[in-house]
């Protein structure tokens, strides 16, 4: 019997098929990439133009490609199964060129896609098995020799210019652009004042009958809050004259005008609008919604059913479905809502029109698999975001929704100012709710003209005249652009054909992790540029104008698109790129601004000797320091000050909101949980131990590591400011909180004992960069001395030592005298040496037996008492983390 081996991405995409197929088949996992450039150097050809790059087994995959070649070894057919998109194909070529180095070997090697995880996917995807795709594979690779070009060739500018560990990406660059321009074009928003005028009414026979209607205009020209020009009220003494004359004024209706108006239904979700719609509907931001989503894709346990995949392939630009999928749908819906839910011919939807159009779109892989049948299956995101899935799907095969819609025009005659006052109130009635019976569009603004009242407009046909209530004025300013948060972001990079459907959760996650960006104001939280991402962004975009256009960024994807329709060659686009980009780069290197050594006179005054302040730039930033500090001389002004003008405002209210703290699993949207590994803190999937693992890690940075300073309750006895608890890089220490005035830091001294060894100097407590403990004089580098063991201040009754110290071994905590030499005898309690065996253990040295037992060993480390402490962690883990 013939033995096939089919090789996918992740371990859990692996379960899931392998019960689809027979026994003659071996399903193993990659578990993502196994091949890439080098890091220690770019990796690509440039010499001769031809680009090529040096792919090489990425490190920590060697051990999988050798268990990947025994068992290609023995079999007769090998499948390649990774996603069905540009990165899929590009691993399914690295696999072929490690599993076929012989022509006998590459004959057996098929690539086969399928766009969901079910039974008859899957086998219709060997009936339908192919080679693989080149035009796929060159466009992945012209990506990434894009993308490693720019990084490794500009990052080290920024290293010289700025500081050292900054990169620079060729799409993610663009995406801080965004936002930095859209920071700037708040900062230097001016608000302008206006005001808005209501008029509560009622029909002259009616009074009962009560509405509100809102200004629009007057004498017939319309009002116009963007531009706050005439006729809109820009003052509070405009709108008192309009409210005396309108007090005088006779109210009738112009005209009622009504129609019936469809809605129809929307399409299915594509990446963007699915990643959108789960942030303003869920919460969810991007690497959230893509993780969870990736589970559903590779399958969940479904009581008999088994592993079983839920949903089509999550990254896709098309909103086109198979008309399996359609026929599936329109039998639930007839079946479950009836005939009048059901159009007469399925809907149809158009993508956009540079859209890739590989995949469908994301439905549910079986229409009558409702959220509701397998809820008890699914967590709680996966079932929300599966349900918002499935509704979305159904939805788009459902009728129209039916709206009544009523507009009525009424007139404010004022003899006193000879004016006509333009009021108008609208109402929306539902005829039949249609696909809003399942799915309801939710919208990023309210639109005025299809505003619903709060109180029900009345019957107001062959009313004349009304009769005024009250009239309502308010005052408002107007607003500048919202910022970005992560809905409205990709749907920019989106709408300007910045990067594609598979790239939009990385350049996300990326710009964070850079520390460019910072996310505040809830799990809808907004981006604000921090000063690195405001520097870098702006030094990128003055030294490489071309490279780092956003319009030449997308003019790039449409080429990417164009090498995998085989209509461009890689090389082509590659030359043409690296043309500009050499220019730019040998410009850059001449001419970028040096921010590291910046020392810019500003006419900012110093508070201790009125010297001017200097503009520079320090480790955390820019800063303001006294032009008169000199380092020769000690006695010179050492004054500084931080540069907020330069940082993002936080003191909005929406940069002030909780933010939502909780790190997602990008693989499976899971909460994250923070562990301890020899390397520091860092986030680790709770999946990491389960049957398939999901070993996804993220490393925190340091600033991410530190908590916000501690108030301790004491006043600082240097200056009298509160002492507050601070991180630091080697652990928690109490210091003041007028730092940087103010430098004094509490020390952990052993009261009553001077440094045994100067006799000037406290022995205070110490971090060292590993974490241990130990004890040093304070007069240190003018004094050494050190003890791992904390001293005590008691003489030695054998020897006479001005000291003791304190030892914990498992056995207990024993008090020892200094002079007693490390053995075997530490390994239970301490035994004493012979006299003679002591002078033989260290001839000429003082050597000391005195040790006695004060108490038990304290017991083992716990989460409760040290925090959350990760199981010994494997090798490759503690690398990556």
């Amino acid at each position: 019997m013939s033995k096939s081996l089919v090789i996918v991405e992740s371990p859990a995409k692996a379960k899931t098929i392998e019960k689809y197929l027979g026994k003659g088949f071996e399903v193993r996992a990659s578990v993502g990439h196994i091949m890439d450039l080098p890091k220690n150097d770019i990796g690509v050809e440039l010499k001769k133009r031809t680009f090529e790059p040096e792919l090489i087994v990425s490190p920590g995959k060697e051990k999988v490609v050798d268990q990947l070649k025994r068992a290609a070894e023995k079999a007769d057919e090998i499948y390649l199964a990774p996603d069905p998109d540009r990165e899929g194909e590009a691993i399914a070529y690295h696999l072929a060129l490690q599993l076929g180095t012989s022509a006998k070997e590459k004959k057996k090697i098929r690539r086969i896609t399928f766009n969901e995880i079910t039974k008859k996917a899957v086998q219709d995807a060997f009936a339908h098995a192919r080679d693989v795709d080149q035009n796929l594979v060159n466009a992945q690779q012209t990506r990434r020799v894009l993308d490693r070009l720019v990084g490794y060739q500009i990052s080290p500018l920024l290293w010289d210019k700025v500081r050292r560990g900054l990169s620079a990406g060729r799409v993610q660059t663009v995406a801080v652009r965004l936002i930095v321009e859209r920071e700037r074009e708040i900062q230097a928003f001016n608000p302008v004042e206006y005001w808005t005028l209501e008029a509560q009414l009622h029909p002259d026979t009616h009074a009962e009958q009560s509405f509100k209607a809102r200004l629009v205009g007057i004498n017939g020209e319309r009002i116009s809050v963007d531009t706050v020009s005439a006729p809109a009220f820009a003052s509070e003494k405009e709108i008192k004259a309009a409210l005396a004359a309108l007090e005088r004024a006779r109210w009738t209706i112009a005209s009622i005008q009504k129609r019936e108006r469809r809605q129809s239904a929307p399409p299915p979700f594509t990446t963007s609008q699915l990643q959108q719609d789960a942030a303003r509907k869920l919460g969810y931001n991007v690497r959230r919604t893509m993780g969870v989503a990736q589970r559903l894709y590779e399958g969940i346990e479904i009581g008999a059913e088994g592993t079983t995949g839920l949903i089509t392939y999550m990254r896709t630009d098309s909103p086109r479905v198979s008309p399996d999928a359609v026929a599936g749908a329109r039998a639930w819906i007839g079946k479950e809502l009836g005939a009048k839910y059901l159009p007469e011919s399925p809907n149809v939807f158009k993508g956009k029109k540079d859209a890739q159009d590989a995949h469908e779109a994301i439905r549910p892989t079986d229409a009558a698999r409702t959220p509701e049948s397998i809820a008890r299956y699914l967590s709680d995101e996966q079932l929300k975001l599966y349900t918002l899935i499935w509704r979305r799907f159904v939805a788009s095969q459902m009728s129209p929704a039916q709206l009544a819609v009523t507009q009525v025009n009424i007139a404010a005659a004022s003899s006193a100012d000879k004016k006509t006052y333009d009021f108008r109130v609208s109402g929306t009635t539902v005829i039949f709710d249609g696909y809003q019976k399942l799915y309801e569009a939710s919208k990023e603004r309210k639109d005025e003209d299809d505003e619903s009242l709060a109180n029900k407009l009345p019957n107001l046909d062959g009313v004349n005249l009304l009769e005024l209530e009250k009239l309502i004025h308010e005052q408002h300013f107007t607003e500048p652009p919202a910022r970005y948060n992560e809905a409205s972001l990709v749907k920019e990079l989106e709408e300007r054909g910045i990067g594609r459907p598979s790239t939009y959760a990385s350049i996300i996650n990326t710009i964070q992790d850079r520390e460019y960006v910072v996310k505040h104001g809830g799990s809808r939280g907004r981006f604000y540029p921090t000063e690195i991402g405001m520097v870098v962004c702006d030094l990128l975009v003055e030294s490489f104008p071309y490279i780092f256009d956003t319009k030449y960024t997308a003019k790039l994807e449409e080429e990417l698109d164009d090498i995998e329709e085989g209509k461009e060659k890689w090389t082509d686009l590659l030359n043409g790129f690296y043309d500009h980009f050499e220019d730019e780069l040998k410009h850059a290197d001449k001419k970028m601004r040096n921010i590291k050594r910046m020392e810019q006179l500003t006419n900012e005054k110093c508070d201790v000797c009125g010297s001017p302040l200097l503009l520079k730039w320090g480790k955390f930033g820019s800063f303001y320091a006294c032009s008169a500090y000199n380092k020769k001389d000690p006695s010179s002004c050492t004054f500084t000050k931080e540069n907020t003008a330069a940082k993002p405002d936080m003191n909005t209210p929406e940069a002030q909101e909780a933010g939502d703290t909780e790190e997602y699993c990008e693989n499976c949207g899971r909460v994250m949980v923070l562990r301890r590994g020899p390397f520091g803190m860092f986030m680790a999937c709770p999946g990491y131990s389960e049957d398939p693992p999901c070993k996804t890690i993220r490393k925190l940075s340091q600033k991410q590591q530190q908590k916000p300073p501690q108030p301790t309750g004491e006043d600082c006895p240097a200056c009298g400011k509160p002492l507050v608890l601070r991180q630091g890089a080697y652990g928690e220490f109490v210091s003041c909180s007028g730092y940087p005035k103010c430098k004094y830091v509490k020390q952990n001294l052993i009261e009553g004992m001077k440094c045994p060894k100067c006799g000037e100097g406290d022995l205070a407590e110490r971090k060292a960069r590993r974490g241990n403990i130990f004890w040093g004089c304070t007069n240190y580098p003018k004094c050494d001395f050190t003890s791992n063991n904390k001293p005590v201040a008691q003489e030695c009754p054998e020897c006479s030592s001005a000291y003791l110290v304190e030892k914990t071994l498992k056995s207990g905590i024993y008090l020892e005298c200094p002079n007693k030499k490390k053995g075997a005898e530490e390994e239970a309690a301490p035994k004493k040496l012979s006299k003679k065996a002591a002078v033989e253990a260290a001839p000429g040295a003082v050597v000391c037996t005195y040790s006695k037992r004060i108490g038990d060993a304290p017991p083992p480390p716990t989460a409760e008492t040290h925090g959350p402490i990760m199981e010994k962690p494997a090798k490759k883990e503690l690398q990556t983390a």
